[in-house]
């Protein structure tokens, strides 16, 4: 055997893909550095939307520093304040970037690349939600959304039982549009939808019986002959032909199909398909249901975030400053 034999076949990588772009502060800093920054962005971030989000602010920093003329070795604490002491943007955002860094911070201290992290000791401002910003859209505006949905095409079909599994399971549009047919599941004496949630959670909601309805009366229309179970439960159509095309709806799909939807019914359009979730989780808290079981619903790891979506009337009312009496 020669010092060159293959041992393993491994994947075939691109390697400028792999080497991309590394900053220069990066690059100045050495090969452990380096090690770092290839170790944090493409084998720690598993989640494709914390990685993105997070390789924008760092590479905003960098970018900052190497302006200012500043190395990492120079990095200070004092630095890293003043750069977000000029950094526009709202709280969180301005949180999220130093999260960013700090976790970056941390890989490079584990790789020895820096001595300590300089953004360890850095606060970011207060930033406190009451309430989410997410438009409600009250009971009586998705019963007449479903209504006025016309059933008598395969688009109707599938567009009423989107919007009423958006609505009866509180479920995220990306979980939506990401249900195979096995996820649509019957135990023996009910049917029950299951979910791939945000954080790798898994989740299983009973379908109750009017939007076991809806989705077996799309089912007929959209896939009349047994498919696979990885076929999607949700399809995207061909334009406006009403043929399914065997893909997934995507989230922009459902986004503006809701759209669509609200103005055919006359409803406000700052609605979004999130709004189903709020109405859902706000709709239960009304009835008295325990937050511990909307939270289950919702799949909210925090009771906190649960209240954020609670939209019963906690505001300041016309009657309250009319009674002021100065």
């Amino acid at each position: 055997m020669t010092e060159h034999t293959v041992l393993f076949p491994t994947p075939k990588m691109n390697r400028s893909l792999v080497r991309q772009d590394i900053p220069g502060a990066i690059r100045d800093a050495g090969p452990a550095a380096a090690f770092a920054w290839d170790e944090y962005f493409s084998a720690t971030l598993r989640n494709p939307h914390t990685r993105a989000a997070y390789g924008r602010a760092v590479r905003d920093f960098l970018a900052w520093l190497e302006s200012c003329g500043v190395s990492l070795a120079q990095l200070t604490p004092g630095i890293v304040g003043s750069y977000f002491d000029g950094l526009a943007g709202s709280v969180p955002t301005k949180k999220l970037a130093l999260a960013a860094l700090r976790r970056f911070f941390d890989a490079l201290v584990l790789r020895h690349a820096i001595l300590l992290n300089p953004a360890a000791s850095v606060r970011a401002e207060r930033y406190a939600v009451v309430e989410g910003k997410t438009p409600e859209i009250r009971p009586e505006q998705a019963r007449a959304l479903l209504a006025a949905i016309n059933v008598r095409t395969p688009t109707g079909l599938r567009d009423r039982a989107v919007i009423a599994t958006l609505i009866y399971t509180a479920a995220r549009a990306g979980a939506v549009t990401g249900l195979r047919m096995k996820d649509f599941v019957h135990d023996g004496t009910q049917y029950a939808i299951r979910f791939a949630e945000k954080g790798g959670k898994q989740r299983e909601i009973p379908v109750r019986h009017d939007l076991e309805r809806f989705i077996l009366d799309y089912l007929k229309a959209a896939s009349p002959e047994e498919v696979a179970p990885t076929t999607p439960l949700f399809q995207s159509l061909r334009r406006r032909t009403g043929v399914f095309t065997g893909q997934p709806m995507s989230g922009t799909d459902v986004w503006r199909m809701v759209k669509r939807r609200l103005k055919a019914a006359n409803l406000p359009q700052h609605i979004c398909p999130h709004s189903f979730r709020v109405a859902t989780v706000t709709d239960l808290l009304t009835q008295g249901v325990p937050l511990s079981d909307v939270q289950y619903l919702a799949g909210h790891a925090d009771p906190r975030t649960t209240r954020l979506y609670d939209r019963r009337q906690r505001g300041v009312s016309r009657n309250l400053v009319e009674r002021i009496s100065i």
